[in-house]
């Protein structure tokens, strides 16, 4: 470390800060300098940025903005910085995080390590059953209308770091080059895309929401991830006055409930039979209802409701149309290794998805296999016999160890069945021959036309 410098950060903080932000990936900013080309002269870019930020001399290029669709029809503004500053953003990350991640309340679940949205819906789903009524809450642009001065004032409280103040401050008013190219200047608000930005969001959140809700209605729980939260009341006129109790609050922070989003919605199920308009709310992608279940009573199956979260009907829609761009019914040529291959860099979670379906044990002979037959038992295979015209079938249980097994799909030995999936002719000819077929045709043909 140089001890001219007038900021002590060490180098090795800068080199941690780009392996963290290769790992990420990320498009190019402004210059359409990708991670790639950022790499090829990786010693130069990185001395160039730790000499400037140690300096005091770096400035934030413009954020590159991209409207992103969704899913009602309107878009979402995203904010892409360069990769240079997404490394310089990622250095002040590595130093403030563990700093303010003690401060922030157990049920913030947003972009937290050890965190994620699935514990936020297991915990609104346990939630869900010991409370009736939920307030969905939803900020009107909550990242473009995040007020500066709050925001440098909850950070000035939680460190004294002077480069650490400087840049965040210079991170918040970097301006924005509009897909024209022209540049805006910006006046409020964080560029949601940005590497420091759900840190802030969180910080300027746990004030204005966690730490108010925890001092005001310390016996209502809520659930936050960034800025989505829902709260659970017992009833709905306690939904009521913390509804209006946090636009009162929110407002004094500069942001806004909004009107048509915000909702309170009755948890309805097979003990809360009340008859109300919304009944049903999405949440991280999950759509929380009522939903038939089997509850063992008594040694008796029963059938009831339960409120119980599911993947909501957008999210669906959403996942059904990124399947379908893979166009898997042209990709009849490859194997499943090689559509592992295809597939898994983009999602990490296909061998798990898919490994209940290809546990079973597959029959050794391509020809033999025309039909996959899974059972509600212990994994086996069922298959015709193309040499039996009887139709004996051929069954081969799976190995124990085999069945429970989770291996990456790569790995696995799997050899493509032959399913027969075009008909020949000799075997349409076999099928219109046989006797049963042949009085059903007969009968088809000498039955007499309606009058």
């Amino acid at each position: 470390m140089d001890q001219a410098k007038p900021f002590a950060i060490a180098k090795r903080e800068v080199w941690e800060a780009f392996k963290r932000v290769k790992a990420n990936q990320g498009a190019a900013g402004v210059d359409g300098q990708s991670i790639a080309d950022f790499e090829a002269n990786l010693a130069a870019n990185l001395y160039k940025l730790w000499n400037r930020l140690s300096s005091g001399s770096y400035f934030p290029p413009p954020v590159r903005r991209v409207d992103i669709p969704k899913a009602n029809g309107g878009t979402r503004p995203l904010g892409i910085p360069t990769v240079a500053d997404r490394v310089a953003q990622e250095v002040v990350k590595r130093l403030l995080e563990p700093i303010l991640e003690p401060v922030f309340h157990a049920d913030s679940y947003g972009y937290r390590p050890g965190k994620s949205a699935i514990d936020a819906v297991a915990k609104a789903r346990e939630r869900c059953w010991r409370f009736g009524w939920v307030l969905d809450l939803d900020i009107k642009g909550f990242f473009d209308n995040i007020d500066w001065e709050l925001m440098l004032k909850a950070v000035h409280h939680h460190t004294d770091c002077p480069w650490v103040l400087l840049y965040i401050e210079r991170w918040l008013k970097a301006p924005v080059q509009m897909e024209d190219g022209s540049i805006v200047a910006r006046t409020a608000g964080t560029p949601q895309g940005g590497v420091i930005s759900p840190l802030l969001a969180n910080l300027f959140l746990h004030y204005a929401f966690d730490l108010w809700m925890a001092q005001e209605y310390p016996h209502i729980p809520f659930e936050r991830y960034a800025d989505d939260a829902i709260c659970h009341c017992r009833s709905e006129a306690e939904a009521r006055v913390l509804q209006d109790a946090l636009a009162a609050r929110l407002a004094a922070c500069k942001l806004t409930l909004h009107p048509m989003k915000t909702r309170i919605v009755y948890c309805k199920d097979v003990l809360r039979k009340g008859d109300y308009p919304s009944i049903h709310f999405d949440f991280l992608g999950f759509q929380f209802r009522a939903r038939k279940v089997r509850w063992i009573v008594k040694g008796k199956e029963v059938f009831a409701h339960s409120f119980l979260p599911a993947v909501s009907p957008k999210a669906q829609t959403r996942i059904s149309r990124e399947i379908r761009r893979w166009a898997l019914h042209h990709r009849s040529d490859k194997s499943l290794d090689e559509l592992a291959r295809m597939y898994n860099p983009r999602h990490p979670r296909l061998d798990r998805l898919l490994q209940p379906l290809l546990s079973d044990a597959v029959a050794t002979d391509p020809q033999a296999d025309r039909r996959l037959c899974h059972s509600m038992g212990s994994p086996q295979v069922q298959a015709d016999d193309s040499s039996d015209q009887g139709g004996t079938r051929l069954v081969r249980p799976a190995a124990p160890e085999d069945a429970e097994a989770l291996r990456p799909l790569a790995t696995m030995s799997w050899q493509r069945p032959n399913i027969g999936s075009r008909v020949t002719r000799e075997g349409h000819a076999r099928f219109w021959e046989q006797p049963e077929v042949k009085v059903l045709r007969l009968t088809r043909q000498n039955s007499p036309s309606p009058a």
